[in-house]
């Protein structure tokens, strides 16, 4: 298998902006120049428009499925899409713009390769765009292309593109951003969407479906080996006696027969006896496929155990940590409180015994003496778990660094967290 195998094929990639600034209609159109609708969901969005008293096709509307958001005309879930062309699959996640809605984003970027960021062309960058740009780069998104919208209301204007361009680039020092592009849109009237517009002449750059299909994504450089073992097969039958795989999803890297590898953290080595997919053998698997993996030596592996590549950069293993979290209850966070820590595919009970500091999105400011954090507040805590966690950064590994913070009575999430 080859190494952009995934990257080729698959772009997860989510959108955001301000209130109003046209991410429903921009992925409306690009379900719909690019062929990716049914009859029925178009005519569908035919009747609800004209009822709406829409003069055009109201295209948000392929994304705004709940009823609120159709009544209200915003987006508030996230909304996931997926479409493909003969170059590369799509998933999407049209994400809110709202700023009460910020845990919602969070769900949606948290799994994405690339973030769609639109700015209306009238209004420029806003405080909303500040948050999104923060927060997108807080998730480890590689890549950000900033869309232009509403061109259209501006005439086309490449001063007012150019000063756009200008003000996110100098807002943007302030932030970890690693790549940036610019396109001009109408989501609307479909200019620089799938095809290239003539009233754009001055716009050298490709337009927004072409750039999805060709761009690279930066994936880790690491590549060893790391999945969580999410269930211990042992078939209760005869054909299957002494059959003893580990099943699970590969968080990154590669796997072949004869690898030698780790179970973590209890330290034990092994070798690769087998690989299945299903009832199929496999000689290698990669990152993002289910497999079931027998080993030549009976090692006690459980639930929530980590099978590695035996090498010098061993995941760490730890009950204490540095995390960023996005708190996403209207109940507070409280320091001391217990609450049930999911990472991976085990769970632990766990306690924040600090909060280092919050941070004002809008202008990065770093607030301290901090007690207890409210709704879709972001911030930097100390965490400790009753039990060892075999983890990495954040930015080395999502599926190591990330945490999922429960409530142990109502068995609410109520936050997210990124391992420092």
């Amino acid at each position: 298998m080859a190494n952009g195998y995934l990257d080729m094929q698959l772009l997860r990639f989510t959108t955001a902006g301000s209130v109003d600034d046209g991410k429903s209609t921009l992925i409306g159109r690009l379900l719909y120049d690019s062929k990716s609708i049914f009859e029925d969901q178009l005519e569908a969005v035919e009747q609800a428009s004209k009822s709406r008293g829409n003069e055009d096709v109201n295209l948000a509307l392929l994304t705004d499925g709940l009823k609120a958001e159709r009544e209200q005309g915003i987006t508030i879930d996230v909304a996931y899409r997926y479409f493909a062309t003969p170059k590369r699959k799509f998933i999407i996640a049209d994400t809110p713009g709202h700023i009460q809605y910020t845990r919602n984003m969070v769900t949606g970027a948290s799994t994405a390769d690339l973030a769609i960021i639109l700015i209306d062309a009238r209004h420029g960058v806003m405080e909303q765009t500040i948050r999104h740009s923060y927060i997108a780069t807080l998730l480890g998104i590689s890549r950000i292309v900033v869309c232009v919208n509403k061109m259209d209301l501006v005439d086309f204007s490449k001063d007012v593109f150019d000063k756009i361009i200008a003000d996110y680039k100098e807002m943007s020092k302030h932030l970890d951003i690693p790549d940036t592009d610019f396109i001009p849109i109408s989501a609307k009237n479909g200019d620089n969407v799938v095809n290239k517009s003539d009233n754009t002449a001055w716009y050298t750059g490709k337009p927004l479906l072409e750039y999805l299909e060709t761009v690279e994504i930066k994936k880790s450089e690491n590549q060893d080996f790391r999945m969580a073992v999410q269930y211990v097969v042992r078939p209760i039958s005869d054909k299957f006696a002494d059959f003893r795989g580990y099943a699970g999803r590969i968080a990154q890297g590669f796997l072949h027969i004869g690898d030698k590898i780790k179970v973590l953290p209890s330290g034990t080595v092994s070798t690769v006896k087998g690989i299945f997919s299903g009832a199929q053998e496999l000689s290698e698997a990669q990152e993002g496929e289910s497999v079931n993996i027998t080993l030549n030596d009976d090692i006690d592996i459980s639930r929530g155990d980590f099978l590695v590549s035996d090498n010098t950069t061993l995941p760490k293993v730890d009950n204490q940590f540095v995390i960023n979290i996005c708190w996403f209850n209207s109940s507070p966070m409280q320091i001391r409180k217990k609450y049930i820590v999911r990472h991976a595919t085990q769970e632990v009970q766990g306690l924040f015994t600090a909060i280092d500091f919050k941070v004002d999105i809008s202008t990065q400011e770093k607030i301290h003496d901090v007690n207890e954090l409210q709704l879709n507040d972001i911030a930097q805590v100390q965490l400790k778990t009753a039990n060892p966690l075999v983890f990495e950064s954040y930015k080395q590994n999502k599926v190591l660094g990330s945490l999922i913070f429960v409530d142990p009575f109502s068995f609410e999430t109520v936050g997210a967290g990124m391992i420092i």
